[in-house]
C-alpha cells in the first residue's frame, strides 16, 4: 500500500525542520572544532609535551606528543615524539596502546639509535602484566619473546642487563605454571602427563629455581609407575647437582624407605607412595 506525501505532509515537515537544526549543529561543532585547531610551531608543542611528563603528567603529554608528529610529520621532533608518546602511555599504564605505538616505532624506524630502548619499554609493558601462576601465562611469554629479542639483536645495549634479569624471572614465572600444574596430574594420579611437565622444567628452564622440585617429584612419578631405575637416575641427577637441596633429601628418603619425609607427606601435602626400598 503506498501513502501519498500528503498524508505524512506535516510529519515529514516536522522531520525536516529536526534534520535541519541538527544538521545546523553540527556544523557549528565542526566550525568549533576547527576553530580550536590552531598549528603550534614544533618547538612549541615538544617542549609543552616534555614539560607536562616531566610534572607526571603523562595523560596530558601522549597526546601532546602525538600532536607534534601530527602536524610535524617530517620535523626531526616527529620520531623522538612517536617513542615519547609511546613512554607516556606506558607510565599511564595504558600498556596496550603503548605496546602498539612500539610496535609502530620499530617497524617504522627500525635503524633508530632509539630502538634498543622500544624494545625495552614494549618489554616492561608486558612484563608488568604478569599475574599469579594460576592464570593464563601468555603475557609472560610475550615478555620474555620481548626481551629476549632485545638481548639478541642489543647484546651491548644499556638495557640489556636488565632485560637479563628480567628474562630469569619470566623463566622461573614459567617453570613455576609447568610445575603447578604438574603436581596437580601428580596428586590425581596422572602420572605420564605429570612426567611431561616436569621434563619440560628439567629441558627448558634449566636455570631456574624450579629444577630441584622438578626432579623430585619426576623421581615420585617415575617411582610411582613403577619404573624404579629411570627414578633411580633422576635421584642421582638431582643428588649431583643440588647435593644440599632438602628436594635431594626427599628424593633419598624416597629411594631408601620408599616414602617421603615427614610422615608420608611432603612439604607440598603429596602423600608419600608405597614403593619398593631400593
Amino acid at each position: 500500500m503506498k501513502f501519498a506525501f500528503g498524508d505524512f505532509g506535516p510529519l515529514r515537515l516536522k522531520n525536516l525542520a529536526l534534520l535541519t537544526c541538527v544538521l545546523a549543529l553540527a556544523a557549528c561543532s565542526d566550525d568549533k572544532q576547527k576553530l580550536e585547531y590552531v598549528e603550534r610551531p614544533v618547538e612549541e608543542l615538544y617542549n609543552e609535551a616534555v614539560d607536562s611528563a616531566l610534572e607526571g603528567d603523562y595523560k596530558k603529554a601522549a597526546p601532546l606528543f602525538d600532536e607534534v608528529e601530527r602536524q610535524h610529520p617530517y620535523s626531526v621532533w616527529a620520531t623522538q615524539a612517536q617513542i615519547m608518546a609511546a613512554y607516556s602511555l606506558y607510565q599511564s599504564n595504558k600498556y596496550d596502546e603503548a605496546i602498539n605505538a612500539l610496535d609502530r616505532f620499530i617497524q617504522l624506524n627500525p635503524s633508530n639509535q632509539n630502538v634498543d630502548y622500544a624494545y625495552y619499554l614494549k618489554g616492561l609493558s608486558y612484563y608488568e602484566q604478569i599475574v599469579d601462576v594460576g592464570r593464563d601465562q601468555k603475557l609472560t611469554r610475550n615478555a620474555m619473546d620481548t626481551l629476549q629479542e632485545l638481548v639478541q639483536r642489543f647484546p651491548e645495549s644499556q638495557y640489556s642487563r636488565d632485560a637479563l634479569l628480567k628474562l630469569d624471572l619470566t623463566r622461573n614465572h614459567l617453570a613455576g605454571k609447568e610445575m603447578e600444574i604438574g603436581r596437580f596430574y601428580l596428586r590425581q594420579g596422572k602420572y605420564l602427563a605429570a612426567i611431561n611437565r616436569f621434563k619440560s622444567v628439567v629441558e627448558n628452564y634449566d636455570t631456574t629455581a624450579q629444577v630441584p622440585e622438578a626432579l623430585h617429584r619426576l623421581t615420585e612419578a617415575y617411582s610411582a609407575l613403577g619404573l624404579y631405575e629411570q627414578a633411580e637416575r633422576t635421584a642421582a641427577v638431582l643428588g649431583h647437582n643440588y647435593p644440599g637441596s632438602e628436594w635431594y633429601q626427599d628424593s633419598y628418603a624416597l629411594m631408601t624407605t620408599g616414602a617421603n619425609r615427614g610422615a608420608g607427606a611432603d612439604d607440598d601435602g603429596l602423600l608419600g607412595l608405597d614403593l619398593w626400598i631400593f
